[in-house]
């Protein structure tokens, strides 16, 4: 018979013992800036994942009214950029990484104020929980931003915004930040101190060119890195995940799980991810719904967008409400509760994984 050791088991099995020699060699290591395997097996090598990021919630009433005080405080201009406040994880030692691979931010625009432009390597994108009134101008496009709907600004595209009332407005974005910090492929770039175009469309010249169900311009027949699309309007995301329930309801096979259904936003011209670092869904549990627990390498972020329900992170169940956000680090199991109808949007560091064949999953109880 055989059993599994861990690696701590191990190590200190097989450390051979104290001698001025050995105290020589090891010194011999730390001089010429060495580490031995044999020493770190475990932090190097687990078992499976051990993220340093933990499960954290973040409630949207508290978001909220710091993010206000900021647009009170705080100007928004050349220099600063935005006045976006990163949600730091409580396990990576204070920097304002939600995870080892993803930022996200609440971002609050006053009355009448403009964010000026510029660009980075970084991928990004913004989802409004609530609000409207501010267009986000994507090298020279202006986007209409508007409650429920996804906007995409990837690596190296100019933007700016520009709020177009006297209310102010807030909501999420999130970046492939620490990603890009940790491989060192970042860079940056000033535009314009204002935005290129005030204008104020309903829909961008992006949304009026790609926008149509199953069809595709003949003048754009190459396929990009990120989706072409601006805006992924909530009208749209809404239906589909009705009509996925209806059909549910029906005996048809839409849902992911029953009482769960779910969709992807997807670049139209490889139908791949809208963008190569980020991953972004939009899910919705009927009354009642609890989904299957699940665990995944990799992390990922939810925002509840309307509804109340629960989170279970690793065990701890937390009561969610409209606006709150909360993380799921690497091999961490998860499930969500949904007392009323439950949506939520989510973003994760999914093609990341994929692409370089480490993503796992497993689902069921107790995952």
């Amino acid at each position: 018979m055989t059993r599994d050791l861990d690696h701590d088991t191990v190590d200190h099995a097989m450390q051979p013992e104290d001698s001025p020699e050995l105290r020589a060699l090891y010194q011999g290591f730390k001089d010429n800036h060495l580490n031995p395997l044999w020493t770190q097996t475990g932090d190097l090598m687990p078992v499976h994942p051990k993220p340093k990021a933990v499960p954290h919630v973040w409630k949207w009433s508290t978001l909220l009214p710091l993010a206000e005080k900021s647009g009170e405080l705080i100007p928004v201009g050349r220099g600063g950029e935005r006045r976006a406040i990163g949600l730091a994880n409580p396990g990576l030692g204070g920097q304002a990484y939600v995870s080892p691979t993803l930022w996200a931010a609440i971002q609050y625009l006053g009355p009448r104020e403009t964010a000026p432009e510029h660009r980075h390597s970084q991928n990004a994108f913004r989802f409004v929980v609530e609000g409207a009134g501010v267009w986000t101008v994507v090298n020279g496009d202006p986007v209409r931003m508007s409650r429920g709907d996804l906007l995409l600004t990837p690596g190296w595209n100019f933007h700016g915004h520009h709020n177009d009332t006297d209310q102010p407005m807030a909501w999420i974005d999130g970046l492939d930040i620490p990603f890009s910090q940790q491989m060192d492929v970042g860079f940056f770039e000033f535009g314009s101190d204002r935005v290129t175009d005030y204008a104020t469309p309903n829909y961008s010249r992006g949304e009026r060119l790609w926008c149509h169900p199953g069809l595709r311009p003949l003048s754009q027949l190459q396929d990009t890195v990120s989706s072409p699309i601006g805006a992924y309007r909530w009208e749209f995301t809404d239906r589909a995940l009705t009509e996925q329930l209806l059909l549910e309801e029906e005996g048809q096979p839409a849902t992911v799980e029953q009482g769960h259904a779910a969709i992807r936003y997807v670049n139209p011209t490889t139908g791949g991810d809208v963008m190569p670092t980020i991953r972004c869904q939009f899910h919705r549990l009927r009354a009642g719904t609890e989904s299957q627990v699940r665990r995944e390498v990799g992390s990922s972020v939810f925002q509840v967008f309307e509804g109340e329900g629960a989170v279970v992170l690793d065990g701890k169940t937390t009561r969610l409400e409209k606006g709150d956000m909360f993380v799921v680090p690497s091999w961490v199991p998860w499930t969500l509760q949904a007392e009323g109808q439950f949506d939520l949007f989510r973003f994760s560091d999914a093609p990341i994984m994929e692409r370089l064949h480490f993503m796992r999953s497993q689902t069921g109880p107790g995952a």
